[in-house]
C-alpha cells in the first residue's frame, strides 16, 4: 500500500513533539563545522541514489511481493535483484526485505515507512521517550547513547532475522558490502540497522541511504554514528517537516550526511549535524508550520514513495 498523504494522521504521529520550534536549542559547537562548504550535488551523484530510492520505496510492498521480486515499478527498476528473505505484516511489524544487487555489488536491507492507515506505526512514531540500545544487539556501546524508544523497539523486533538474512546473502554472493535503506519510519529503522550490522559484522562495509529521516537519537548517538566507518546519507525533500522531528529541544540530533532537495530542484550537500543554513532542512523548515506534508513522499529524482 502506498503511504497516505493525510497530513492529519502524520501530525498525530508526532503530536507530543509539536509544541516548540525545531531551533529552540542552539546547536553546540560540534554541529557548527564546515557549514560554509555547502555544495550542489552533480546530476551523476543524484542519479547514483536512484536505485536505492526504488529499494526504499519497495519497502512499502508486502513481504510476499518482495520475496518474489514482483512488486511493480519498484521491482522493475532493479530487475537483477536477488531476494533472500522478507518479513513483516505492515502493522505490528513493518515490512522488510534483504537480498543482493549484483550491479551495485551490495546486499540491500530495506524497511517500510509509516503507513498512516495502520495504528501501530503511528504509535511507534509517537513513542519518543529516549532509551539506551539493547546491550545484546549493540554490545559495547556507551550507556550515554540514547535513541527514540519506538524506533529502537521496531528495529529490535526484526534485528535477528535481518542479521541472519544478511549473513546468508553475504556468504552466498561472496559480498562484503551492505546498504540499509528506507523512508520515514523505515529510514529510522534502517539507520539503527546500519549501526547494528556494523557492530555485529565489523569486517563488512556498511552504508545507509535514507529518505525523509526523522531524528533518531541524542547528541552522543549522532556523534557515535559520525565516528564510525559507516557511509550515511539522509535525503530531505523541499519543505518536508518530518526530518525536523523530534525537535532538538528534546535532545534529538541528526548525524551528518544530509542532502536537501531545494525548491529550485538543486540538491544541496549539507555538511555537519543539523546544518542551519536555509539551503538545508533546519533552516528551510525551522518550524512545523513552515513545512509541507505533501513533500514527504517525494519526488526524489522522479520517484514517489509507496508500493
Amino acid at each position: 500500500m502506498a503511504p497516505s498523504t493525510s497530513a492529519a494522521l502524520r501530525v498525530l504521529a508526532f503530536a507530543a513533539i509539536l509544541v516548540a520550534p525545531a531551533h529552540a536549542v542552539p546547536a553546540p559547537a560540534s554541529r557548527l563545522t564546515a557549514r560554509q562548504s555547502i555544495t550542489a550535488a552533480s546530476q551523476s551523484q543524484i542519479d547514483s541514489y536512484t536505485p536505492y530510492t526504488y529499494y526504499a520505496s519497495a519497502g512499502y510492498c508486502a513481504a510476499s511481493a518482495t520475496l518474489a521480486w514482483d512488486c511493480g515499478a519498484n521491482c522493475e527498476a532493479n530487475p537483477g535483484f536477488e531476494p533472500t528473505a522478507s518479513g513483516g505484516d505492515g502493522d505490528d511489524t513493518q515490512f522488510w526485505f534483504v537480498g543482493y544487487d549484483p550491479s551495485l555489488q551490495s546486499v540491500i536491507v530495506s524497511h517500510q515507512g509509516t503507513d498512516p492507515s495502520e495504528i501501530e506505526p503511528i504509535l511507534t512514531d509517537g513513542d519518543i521517550k529516549m532509551t539506551t540500545l539493547s546491550s545484546s544487539l549493540f554490545p559495547g556501546l556507551s550507556s550515554s547513547i540514547e535513541v527514540h524508544e519506538g524506533f529502537a523497539d521496531a528495529q529490535s523486533s526484526t534485528a535477528s532475522d535481518v542479521l541472519s538474512a544478511v549473513q546468508t546473502t553475504l556468504s552466498e554472493h561472496g559480498a562484503s558490502h551492505v546498504t540499509a535503506v528506507g523512508h520515514s519510519l523505515g529510514a529510522a529503522i534502517s539507520l539503527l540497522d546500519a549501526v547494528y550490522l556494523h557492530v555485529q559484522l565489523p569486517m563488512t562495509t556498511v552504508s545507509f541511504i535514507g529518505y525523509g529521516l526523522p531524528r533518531v537519537g541524542n547528541q552522543d548517538f549522532a556523534n557515535y554514528v559520525d565516528g564510525q566507518p559507516i557511509s550515511v546519507t539522509h535525503i530531505n525533500n523541499e519543505e518536508d517537516f518530518i526530518p525536523i522531528l523530534p525537535g532538538m529541544f528534546l535532545g534529538f540530533v541528526h548525524p551528518s550526511g544530509e542532502v536537501h532537495i531545494e525548491d529550485s530542484g538543486e540538491w544541496a550537500n549539507c555538511p555537519g549535524q543539523d546544518n542551519p543554513s536555509t539551503q538545508c532542512i533546519v533552516g528551510d523548515v525551522p518550524e512545523i508550520w513552515d513545512g509541507d506534508e505533501s513533500d514527504h513522499d517525494g519526488p526524489y529524482n522522479g520517484v514517489e514513495m509507496g508500493c
